[in-house]
């Protein structure tokens, strides 16, 4: 019988280690969400003024891709406020991966709208210095940012922390190509890199929405769950 109790004891102490850890969790995703929104809309406005200035389709919708973003970290700050409902955190688990996927089916269409347009019309990304730094700063915030997200999501099980990790990732690529489209213009007069780079990321992207939109998990949530850790 005293065996049975401090098995009893054991397990009550462990379950609220679990719950304590898994709340810290959660305020660390919001802080992190917060960040995403506040950061995301500050670049959209910044890419979206100075892309109008310098008649830059490429930096425009660099900003527009950021509101995106913004769209996604909000749905995300819901998801972080009702994680407590425990009976309920499954079906908001799925609602807020099915929103985020719908973002990410957004951005590829947009990519895709985008970089078809400026292949038909050979539209060469404009020098701008504003959003050339804009992108040099996101290269280095962003992966940071996507790594952070996806420590949270292991933490909590959460596809769809995992799912906006790598829509924040995705970021870090569009910034990316936004460089080296530039830099090929600039240098090699190469005006149709900086889309057709793009255009590659739009299947991938296409398919994490589908996954998204469809409910699906990630693998390491799904074994995660099975092993008994939610």
């Amino acid at each position: 019988m005293h065996r049975a109790d401090e098995s009893a004891f054991g397990d009550e102490r462990v379950n609220e280690f679990a719950i304590v850890e898994r709340a810290v969790s959660v305020r660390q995703g919001r802080r992190l969400e917060y960040f995403t929104v506040a950061w995301n809309t500050v670049e959209g406005l910044v890419a979206v003024v100075t892309g109008a200035i310098a008649g830059s389709i490429s930096l425009v919708g660099f900003g527009l891709d950021s509101f995106i973003e913004v769209t996604s970290g909000v749905v995300l700050l819901w998801r972080m406020s009702v994680d407590a409902r425990e009976s309920e955190r499954e079906r908001n688990e799925k609602r807020a991966l099915r929103i985020v996927g719908l973002c990410f089916l957004l951005l590829a269409i947009y990519i895709a709208f985008e970089c078809g347009s400026d292949l038909w019309f050979k539209r060469a990304p404009e020098h701008s210095i504003p959003g050339i730094v804009l992108a040099c700063v996101s290269l280095l915030v962003m992966p940071l940012l996507s790594r952070s997200k996806r420590k949270v999501g292991s933490a909590l099980s959460s596809a769809a922390m995992h799912a906006d990790a790598k829509q924040t990732q995705f970021c870090t690529y569009l910034s990316a190509i936004l460089l080296v489209g530039l830099i090929l213009n600039a240098a090699f007069g190469l005006w149709w890199a900086d889309p057709v780079a793009a255009l590659i990321m739009v299947p991938i992207i296409a398919k994490e929405g589908i996954e998204g939109v469809q409910g699906k998990t990630c693998d390491d949530c799904g074994a995660k769950r099975q092993s008994g850790f939610v």
